[in-house]
C-alpha cells in the first residue's frame, strides 16, 4: 500500500515565553484525509503548537508546512488551506447564524450565489438550517459550538483544526459535532484534532500524539499507544485511609509505581503477568490486612496510556493554559480562499 500524501509536516517547533520552554522540538505530520489527535494536559504545550502551526504565533524555531507551503504569521496564501476553530466561541452573539456566516465568508472575499450557497451547505452540515435566522444570543452551547466549527469550515479548508471543540456541550451536540467531524474526515479533509476526551480521541482519530511539558512523548494509533505499557491493568479500590499503606504494598507487587488515580478513587497497577500479577496483589493485600473495595482486571484504556506517560488524567477543562492571554485571541481569518 503506497504511503499517503502529507498534507501538514511540522519539524522541530520551539517556543519559548521568558524563562519559560512551552514548546520543544514538537515534530509530526498529518496526511491528506487523516485525523490526527493531540492529546495533553493542560499547559502542555497543544495551543501554542496549533497556534505556530496556523501562523498565529511566531515560532522561535523549527518549520511548518501545509499543503507544500511554508506557514508563518505572514503567509496569506498558505494560511488559505487552513481552518481554525478554537476553543473560545468567536461568533456574535446578536447576529442570526446565516448572518454571522455571511459576515465571515465576505471577510474571506466571498460573495454573491457562491457565498449563499456555501452559507446553506454549511448550515446543513453543522445541523442548523432550521434555526438559521435566529439569533445566536438564543443558542444553546452545543449550537453555538457547531456554528463555531462551521464558520471555520467556510472557504473550504484543506487542514481543520479543532481545538477542544466539544467542551462543555451536551451528549446530542457532542454527537453531532462528532458525526460532522467523521464526515468531513469521509470527504478527504485533514482533521487536527485536541481533546480532553479520550474516548472521543479513540473513535475519531486515524493516529495519536500525546504531549507533555512541551515535548512529544508518544505517538502512534491507539492500539499501538496501549501496547506501550502492555500487558493488563489492575484496579484496586481502598478506603481513603489505607491508601498510603496500599501504596506501599503494590510497590512490591510490580517493577512500576502504583498510580492514583481520582477519576475512579482507584489505584492502578500495570500486570505485565496477568493473573499471575492479581494473585500476588491479592496476597500481598491480605497480608497486610487490607481488604479492597473493588477489586478489576482489564486490557489498558487510552486514558490509562494518558495517566500512565503523562502522570495526569485528562482534566476535562476549557482553557489551555500553555499560551499567554491573546497569543491566539479571537479567530484568525486566513486571507482569501485557495484558487
Amino acid at each position: 500500500m503506497a504511503e499517503m500524501e502529507q498534507l501538514l509536516d511540522c519539524r522541530d517547533l520551539h517556543k519559548r515565553f521568558g524563562e519559560r520552554t512551552a514548546v520543544d522540538g514538537v515534530s509530526f505530520h498529518i496526511a491528506r484525509g487523516e485525523t490526527y489527535g493531540l492529546l495533553g494536559p493542560n499547559g502542555a504545550g497543544k495551543t501554542t503548537s496549533i497556534s505556530m502551526i496556523c501562523g498565529l504565533l511566531e515560532r522561535d524555531g523549527g518549520e511548518v508546512t501545509v499543503a507544500g507551503r511554508p506557514v508563518d504569521i505572514n503567509a496569506v496564501e498558505a494560511k488559505a488551506a487552513i481552518g481554525y476553530v478554537p476553543q473560545d466561541l468567536a461568533i456574535y452573539p446578536d447576529l442570526s447564524a446565516r448572518e454571522n456566516l455571511r459576515f465571515f465568508g465576505k471577510l474571506q472575499r466571498m460573495s454573491g450565489a457562491a457565498l449563499n450557497e456555501r452559507v446553506d451547505a454549511v448550515l446543513e452540515l453543522i445541523g442548523l438550517t432550521e434555526r438559521a435566522d435566529d439569533r445566536t444570543d438564543d443558542y444553546s452551547g452545543g449550537m453555538k459550538r457547531r456554528l463555531n466549527i462551521g464558520i471555520g469550515l467556510l472557504h473550504e479548508p484543506q487542514l481543520l483544526v479543532l481545538d477542544e471543540p466539544t467542551v462543555g456541550v451536551d451528549p446530542q451536540s457532542r454527537n453531532a459535532i462528532l458525526e460532522a467531524v467523521e464526515d468531513l474526515r469521509q470527504g478527504g479533509m485533514s482533521i487536527l484534532y485536541t481533546t480532553h476526551y479520550m474516548e472521543e480521541a479513540e473513535q475519531l482519530c486515524n493516529r495519536l500524539a500525546i504531549i507533555d511539558h512541551g515535548k512529544l512523548i508518544a505517538e502512534g494509533t491507539a492500539n499501538e499507544l496501549k501496547s506501550q505499557i502492555g500487558g493488563t491493568v489492575i484496579e484496586v479500590v481502598v478506603p481513603e485511609d489505607e491508601r498510603d499503606l496500599a501504596i506501599d504494598t503494590l510497590r512490591r507487587a510490580t517493577s512500576e509505581e502504583p498510580m492514583f488515580e481520582p477519576n475512579k478513587r482507584c489505584l492502578v497497577v500495570h500486570a505485565p503477568n496477568g493473573s499471575k500479577t492479581l494473585m500476588e496483589v491479592v496476597r500481598l493485600l491480605d497480608e497486610a490486612g487490607i481488604t479492597p473495595d473493588d477489586l478489576e482486571m482489564h486490557k489498558p484504556t487510552l486514558d490509562e496510556v494518558f495517566l500512565t506517560l503523562t502522570g495526569h488524567v485528562a482534566e476535562e477543562a476549557e482553557d489551555d493554559e500553555d499560551a499567554p492571554e491573546g497569543s491566539a485571541a479571537g479567530r484568525s481569518r486566513f486571507g482569501r480562499r485557495s484558487r
